[in-house]
């Protein structure tokens, strides 16, 4: 595994933040296989230069040393650095199945490449797995005129996530995209024709991708002895982790949210990107935190849903029907943790309005 860094570090005094060297880790993008191609640098090398940001690409960090304040690359090379911010995102999960180093994975830019190009030459795929991910990743598919089949071993999409309503919701917006749910099954082997399910059916795929979860990047963190939990570096409002100076943001880290008065994990870019906001404000000298009420959005072909909670266990949950779309409320102990619209924006900011209101009680 060859973990890699987001580090921003001073060379001098981090009251000017301008003085800082960035390592880049490439994220994951949905976006190229969309056919949105658009930007994929972080930024342009003018915005780089006129910030006065050294970026070095291509570099695998073998090592935190949180004593002297340094970062080791597998070549041996140290890099000072008076403040740090770890950013190592995550890694995606492959699951234990005989032949899935033949299928491919949608994590990065270069796998939506390569999923890209393959869809060109198929006629079938097979999505392994039906979070947020497979479901864009399925949808996708089918709109480049591929027969596509979602296979997981819930009952319908997302359903460990949202629910059984919401999940059949989504299975007939993947269904109106033409994509197949073969659902409460898995897949017991994969060869060059396709999968094999457990039931015993087979399926014919010329591409097969796994989307089946992934795994926070805690190796240098975790050598580092920074404090780990839940698989994620723990870190306050702040982003500050259990080491002086070190900072986490964005998949790796168990961030509290002043908001919501506990600590949660990020789950989507934005939320990431928030948190490292503040993780460089905080280096910088300056008071920020992490208030925020996370969510995201997921694209299923014309469908679009919206998040906005706190990602916790509910106990409860309601759907309302709207004529062109629907929210489900999510409760846990009598109190509103999140919402799930389709076209129901008023209900998104309400929902936003309320968890604010609540401050996490």
């Amino acid at each position: 595994m060859n973990p890699e860094l987001l580090m921003l570090e001073a060379d001098h005094d981090l009251r000017d933040p301008a003085d800082m060297l960035v390592i880049d880790r490439v994220a994951k993008s949905v976006f190229h296989l969309r056919g949105r191609e658009g930007k994929h640098d972080l930024h342009s090398a003018a915005w780089f230069a006129r910030n006065r940001v050294e970026l070095i690409r291509g570099i695998t960090v073998a090592a935190i040393d949180v004593e002297r304040q340094q970062v080791v690359t597998v070549g041996g090379s140290r890099y000072p650095s008076w403040h740090l911010v770890i950013a190592s995102g995550a890694t995606a999960v492959r699951p234990d199945i005989p032949g899935v180093e033949a299928a491919l994975r949608l994590r990065s830019f270069a796998d939506a490449v390569a999923v890209k190009m393959a869809a060109r030459y198929a006629d079938c795929a097979v999505v392994i797995g039906a979070g947020l991910i497979g479901c864009e990743a399925a949808a996708c598919l089918a709109e480049q005129g591929v027969a596509t089949t979602l296979v997981a071993t819930e009952p319908v999409p997302l359903h460990r996530r949202f629910g059984l309503e919401a999940g059949e919701y989504v299975a007939k917006m993947l269904s109106d995209n033409g994509v197949r749910f073969a659902g409460e099954t898995t897949v017991i082997g994969i060869d060059d024709t396709g999968v094999l399910l457990g039931g015993g059916e087979a399926i014919d795929a010329d591409v097969v991708v796994t989307a089946t979860g992934v795994r926070p990047e805690v190796t240098l963190a975790r050598a580092a002895g920074l404090v780990i939990r839940d698989g994620r570096i723990v870190v306050d409002e702040h982003m500050r982790t259990s080491a002086r100076n070190v900072y986490a943001a964005g998949d790796v880290a168990l961030a509290r949210n002043t908001t919501a008065r506990r600590h949660i994990p990020a789950e989507h870019w934005r939320d990431a990107a928030q948190q490292g906001y503040v993780a460089g404000l905080t280096a910088a000298g300056l008071d920020a935190c992490w208030d925020r009420v996370p969510g995201f959005s997921c694209t299923i072909g014309d469908y679009v849903l919206k998040y906005r909670g706190w990602g916790v266990d509910y106990d409860d949950s309601r759907l309302v029907d709207h004529h062109n779309g629907f929210t489900v409320w999510y409760e846990a102990d009598g109190n509103l943790v999140g919402a799930l619209t389709l076209n129901a924006d008023d209900d998104l900011r309400r929902a936003e309005q309320m968890l604010t209101a609540s401050r996490g009680v």
